[in-house]
């Protein structure tokens, strides 16, 4: 079993943060799988979406529950570093650790610009909450 086969209880993370990865069901499953075979290890998002009526900012130490394109909770991640930054600072290693694509920096410039001007709008110079993380764990799913 590729990533971390620990098998986690709902119940030790009912006060958990959730949420899923990406703006849609089938970006959600796709961007899952990638964490839960150990490939994305890094996310971002537009500082302008957190607080004040937003999803939390992360924290380091913080473990959050990811749900799967169909909003059931799938695995725990574990926050280890938080950056904020200019879009167009992100670099190749951390580009690489998303873990998307062909994992290359002309890649998540691209697709991220894409996913940023669905969401909000886009500017080279918009900050981004810059957030690495460990798999902690993977909830049983029933596979029906």
């Amino acid at each position: 079993m590729s990533g971390t086969g620990i098998l986690l209880q709902p119940d030790d993370y009912a006060q958990a943060n959730r949420f899923a990865f990406g703006d849609s069901p089938a970006l959600a499953d796709e961007l899952l799988a990638l964490v839960l075979a150990g490939t994305k290890t890094a996310t971002c998002g537009a500082l302008a979406h957190f607080g004040a009526g937003g999803e939390p900012l992360p924290e380091v130490g913080r473990q959050d529950v990811v749900l799967d394109g169909s909003g059931r909770p799938a695995a725990v991640i574990e926050t280890i570093e938080v950056t904020i930054r200019r879009f167009d600072d992100v670099d190749a290693e951390f580009a690489h650790a998303e873990g998307e694509g062909d994992r290359s920096l002309a890649h998540w410039r691209r697709e991220h610009e894409r996913y940023f001007r669905r969401n909000g709008g886009f500017a080279l110079d918009m900050q981004l909450v810059c957030e690495r993380f460990r798999l902690v764990g993977r909830f049983e799913r029933d596979r029906g």
